[in-house]
């Protein structure tokens, strides 16, 4: 990157003007707009109409997703001219089936069972407002370099929107790409950062085992179907975790075990259904012929059918370090270096993870956190909310990372 002048750091003229009290204002109501109308994957109609309506009315041309939900909008670039060499501010849109539980709040969902309690609003209002803030510097001959706003539908849904973004053309012409995600353990106005995985690998797996049943009075004559799905339950993460690495971090955990209706009769059908989790990336790539091999083998061994579904995730993200660099860069810039902390390793999942098989990108954990606030309301409950301060400071990461990437 280029040594910037301490007197003119990158965007330093932007928060006198675009980012005034008007637009701060402004992407508030924004995103509680959001937060009282949630949208399931594959259906945010409303949230896209709403990001294309401001958009347009910034004199951008966003283009819907060929899948009818999610947008991209190019910046710095001619009408119909794709982009080259551009960094990409990705933000994810949908919202989690769950209810609502914050009580005396007046933006609180307005949907049954829908909530934005994961942030997804929050990532929404920091990209649109970046792209305004990078639009009014291209109507200034300030934006070096042209910028790709993506705004992805489906993350909680797998294997994750991101999939089908990239086979419609999301990531043509970019060469970089950033995210962040709420992170309810880190105050507003500052960002976690890592070098390296900073999520885990998370695959689903559903598991039928059959037999032809009998009476508990005779188990040597049939399947024990009960004790053999208790035996893939404890034996086969057993069996995982010690043929890889253990520093691969590789864990198969059970979410769910059904079988048998009255206790002398051995069953015909037992039902297990989990996850997979993997740090490792490489690890990730072989974890379904390990983990199906593990359940046949002790499935075999106690005479039952299996049938395995197992259901590809997402890959662990894997911040680069040259663009991990340029958002600790920006933050510095932007808020000083005290507003910047690491960050651990999550064992959750996140389909930004599929951009970076292709292109290098990394993502940041935006603090959502009052500062002084002893109280952390996790992701995905209920009644997760947001310091909007994070919104500012998430615009600002964004938008001086814009500049420094153009003149690196």
């Amino acid at each position: 990157m280029s040594p910037q002048s301490e007197a003119d750091p990158p965007g330093d003229a932007v928060l006198p003007g675009t980012l005034a009290d008007e637009l701060r204002a402004e992407l508030v109501a924004f995103r509680r707009d959001l937060h009282m109308h949630p949208e399931l994957g594959n259906q945010e109609f409303r949230t896209t109409a709403a990001i294309k309506a401001r958009l347009e009315q910034a004199g951008l041309l966003p283009r819907v997703l060929p899948t009818g939900t999610g947008l991209v909008c190019d910046i710095g670039t001619a009408p119909g001219v794709p982009g080259d060499g551009m960094l990409a501010l990705r933000a994810d849109i949908d919202a989690l089936p769950i209810p609502d539980t914050k009580s005396e709040c007046p933006y609180r969902s307005t949907v049954p069972d829908r909530a934005h309690a994961c942030g997804h609003d929050v990532h929404t209002t920091v990209v649109l407002g970046a792209g305004l803030v990078l639009a009014e510097l291209h109507r200034q001959g300030r934006l070096p370099r042209p910028v790709r706003l993506l705004f992805q539908p489906a993350e909680e849904v797998l294997p994750g929107g991101a999939t089908e973004a990239i086979t419609g053309g999301a990531l043509e012409g970019v060469r970089r790409i950033i995210a962040v995600h709420c992170d309810p353990r880190v105050d507003a106005g500052r960002i976690g950062l890592r070098t390296g995985a900073i999520t885990s690998a998370c695959d689903r797996l559903e598991i039928s085992l059959d037999g032809p049943g009998g009476h508990t009075a005779r188990p040597h004559l049939t399947t024990d179907l009960v004790t053999a799905a208790a035996r893939v339950a404890t034996d086969v993460p057993a069996l995982v975790g010690r043929r890889v690495d253990t520093r691969a971090g590789l864990a198969v955990t059970w979410g769910r075990i059904e079988s048998g209706h009255a206790p002398n009769v051995v069953p015909q059908h037992a039902e297990l259904s989990g996850t997979v989790r993997c740090l490792d990336l490489e690890t990730w790539r072989q974890a379904p012929d390990l983990v199906v091999a593990a359940i046949d083998e002790v499935a075999n061994l106690h005479r039952a059918k299996s049938e395995i579904n197992y259901v590809r995730g997402v890959p662990p993200v894997v911040n680069d370090p040259a663009v991990t660099e340029l958002l600790h860069d920006a933050m510095t810039v932007r808020r000083g270096a005290d507003a910047v902390e690491g960050t651990e390793q999550s064992l959750g999942g996140e389909d930004f993870s599929w951009y970076l098989e292709h292109v290098p990108g990394a993502m940041a954990r935006l603090g959502v956190r009052t500062p002084g606030e002893r109280t952390v309301r996790d992701l995905h409950q209920g009644d997760f909310d947001a310091d909007e301060h994070a919104i500012t400071a998430g615009v600002e990461l964004f938008t001086a990372a814009a500049l420094l990437d153009a003149v690196g």
